[in-house]
């Protein structure tokens, strides 16, 4: 296997991401284990370091065809937005703009065949959309820069755990006529495709219902009678090992126990807020369907602790390592 190669981007200059990745990088055995592009706006990646404490060895070039790697050194690709020192703590244009330039590039660096995987430090999707974004979040961006017209989804990891859902950045009274049978039935089998990759032989994956106790038997919605059952039965046909729906209040009590190895909720925070609280600082999110891998930590730009260097960099490290490991698999 080669080694793979990962672009790294700042996330939100205004937050912790700059400093997180600096810190990130700073780590030797990061630089060991993959050849890195860091892909960062100059005064951003200046305030990064400098609420790090940290100064990276840098090997500059000035445009994507002159990327080199050279062993245990980082090179970097500047792609600068901003007019000075990012304004911390707050969602604004600049850092939106800085974003969605870094992303753009990493997406270049990896149709040119100069990445294998990209790495990225909390972003803000209030930011992104001030700084040109036009789609619900960063994920449908990459899919059409990536040219991907299949199902896609956010998988987020806290330790051997895996969720996925089936709608994602839209509002919560919008869910229902978002749930659909084909909708579950993408939702599980890219989940199911996605740990094979990752070594588990015959996942294991249990469907959370959308109403309160999956809807008792048909008294609190017919969603889970009319859709979600029949997906899920539709799916054990076809050979995989989906379960439920099962009643979404209960349903990761026994995935913290280990009885699955995924589960595939129906909304956003169904998921997210039982991830969170089972592994906020080690959490991953992993960006699902998309030509190559591409993850960020868990936690989001934590405006109120910009510029303090107190970030912790836990669920970065785990996701630069999922990217290593899946890269140099492919």
């Amino acid at each position: 296997m080669s080694t793979p190669r990962i672009a790294v981007l700042l996330g939100d200059p205004s937050g912790v991401g700059p400093e997180m990745a600096v810190k990130l990088l700073a780590r030797e055995r990061n630089r060991q284990q993959a050849e890195i592009l860091l892909i960062a706006d100059s005064a951003a990646l200046a305030s990064g370091q400098a609420i790090a404490g940290q100064q990276l060895e840098l090997l500059r070039v000035d445009h994507l065809d002159a990327v080199r790697y050279e062993p245990g050194r980082i090179t970097l690709l500047p792609c600068d937005a901003l007019d000075g020192p990012p304004v911390l703590g707050e969602s604004n244009e600049a850092s939106g703009r800085a974003s969605m330039r870094a992303l753009d590039l990493a997406i270049d660096a990896v149709r040119a065949g100069r990445a294998d995987a990209i790495v990225f430090a909390p972003l803000n999707k209030h930011s992104l959309r001030l700084g040109g974004l036009v789609h619900e979040d960063e994920l449908r961006h990459l899919q059409e820069r990536f040219g991907v017209r299949g199902f896609t989804s956010e998988f987020n990891l806290t330790g051997a755990l895996w969720t996925s859902r089936v709608t994602s950045h839209i509002p919560l009274k919008d869910v229902a006529a978002h749930i659909t049978g084909e909708g579950v039935c993408d939702a599980v089998r890219l989940i199911d495709s996605a740990l094979r990759r990752a070594g588990v032989a015959r996942p294991r994956i249990a469907v959370s219902g959308l109403n309160p106790h999956a809807g008792d038997g048909g008294s609190i919605g017919m969603e889970e009678i009319e859709t979600i059952a029949p997906a899920v039965q539709r799916l054990r046909a076809e050979g995989l090992d989906a379960r439920g729906p099962y009643s979404p209040d209960t349903v990761f009590i026994g995935a913290r126990r280990g009885d699955v190895d995924a589960v595939v909720s129906m909304y956003h925070d169904q998921g997210q807020i039982a991830m969170k609280l089972m592994g906020f600082e080690k959490g991953v999110t992993l960006h699902g369907g998309l030509p190559v891998p591409v993850a960020t930590s868990a936690s989001g730009s934590a405006f109120d602790i910009a510029g303090r260097g107190a970030a912790q960099i836990e669920g970065l490290q785990e996701a630069f390592d999922l990217c290593v490991r899946m890269a140099a698999a492919r």
